[in-house]
């Protein structure tokens, strides 16, 4: 039986989608042999929509364990967009059906995160054979323990908490990381928590800026203060504001994000100089940790094993720590918070860490 598999990367970069890509291919060949075709579909589901379409080799695959990126490229197509025709006059739906009929795919797997899964289930309610892969250095895909890419980053994160330590000693200083993480805190708080950070704000933990100044005077005898704050962050009082009321808030004070406003309130109520580091997109580059390495190879592995079943309409996941799979249906569209009382949490309080509550 032949088979003729679609593979896209869609949403942001990070580290283990060529080694995703590179287990799914290699463990389709052994499994099929030559009875397997497979399409890298370039630039996620804008390919997809646009055909974008090219019909790989086995050697494609080889070399590619340790890089970082996507052999086939990736973009953003928000899924609030998916089902709307916008100026162009593109059904992108119908569009993407079409694609998936031209190139005879008998199946298709998506390598993505939140937005990604959700248009994965759109098109698998659309009768198309799809299987996702969660991908994200936010760890913040519902239903799996741990997503590709997110420990690369922690480690990248956590060297970069490392190098502000000796600069903030050196100076006197309070330096303030601003680590990604627009809704979920998964990656500042477990680098900060690595990185040895004092205070750690995240989204699900709306802060009190008082006592993050409390907390940096109580650390005034130690000469310096290291604050890892999630770009999603936000205060008590924003909390209570829906999205729109918050960022006119933020634009009427003139400081848009919360890493910079954190570090001029904390200024000029300690007195202490502040800085701030901004790490952005070196999170989400560079070559995959041993750790990201193996775990997407066995998530490629899981999907090609997905594949051999006709198992379709499923995202991979990490469940109580053996590689299984969600049907998508279950998990698209949600988004895996950190609860307040998780354990780590409770592990940095218990070191002394404020969180600003």
């Amino acid at each position: 039986m032949k088979r003729r598999i679609g593979i896209l990367t869609s949403g942001g970069d990070c580290p283990g989608l060529n080694a995703t890509i590179r287990g799914v291919a290699k463990a389709c060949y052994e499994k099929f042999g030559n009875d397997v075709e497979i399409v890298g579909i370039n630039d996620g589901y804008y390919g997809l929509i646009n055909g974008l379409c090219k019909e790989m080799k086995q050697s494609d695959f080889s070399g590619i364990l340790t890089t970082g990126g996507t052999i086939f490229g990736t973009k953003r197509t928000p899924f609030k967009k998916m089902q709307i025709i916008e100026k162009d006059n593109v059904d992108k739906v119908k569009s993407m059906k079409e694609t998936y009929k031209k190139q005879k795919l008998d199946c298709l797997l998506t390598l993505g995160g939140n937005g990604t899964h959700k248009t994965a289930n759109l098109l698998s309610t659309e009768g198309l054979n799809v299987i996702g892969l969660p991908k994200t250095i936010d760890n913040d895909i519902w239903g799996t323990s741990v997503t590709f890419g997110f420990h690369t980053a922690v480690d990248t994160a956590t060297d970069v908490i490392d190098r502000l330590h000796s600069t903030a000693n050196s100076h006197g200083r309070i330096l303030v990381a601003e680590i990604m993480g627009n809704k979920a805190g998964w990656l500042t708080l477990y680098s900060g928590v690595a990185g040895g950070a004092d205070m750690i704000v995240i989204p699900e933990i709306p802060y009190d800026i008082e006592k993050l100044a409390e907390a940096c005077e109580k650390r005034a005898s130690k000469g310096f203060s290291i604050m890892a704050v999630a770009e999603g962050a936000f205060d008590k009082a924003e909390a209570k504001m829906k999205k729109k009321e918050r960022a006119k808030y933020r634009a009427e004070q003139g400081l848009t994000t919360a890493t910079s406003r954190i570090a001029k309130q904390i200024e000029e109520m300690t007195g202490c100089e502040t800085r701030v580091c901004i790490p952005g997109h070196m999170l989400r580059g560079g070559s995959p940790s041993a750790y990201d390495r193996v775990l997407a190879t066995k998530f490629g592995v899981h999907a090609a094993e997905l594949i051999a079943k006709e198992k379709y309409g499923y995202a991979v996941a990490m469940i109580n720590e053996v590689v299984s799979e969600n049907k998508l249906i279950d998990v698209a569209g949600k988004t895996k918070f950190v609860p307040a009382d998780d354990q780590i949490v409770k592990t940095a309080k218990d070191l002394g860490v404020s969180f600003g509550d």
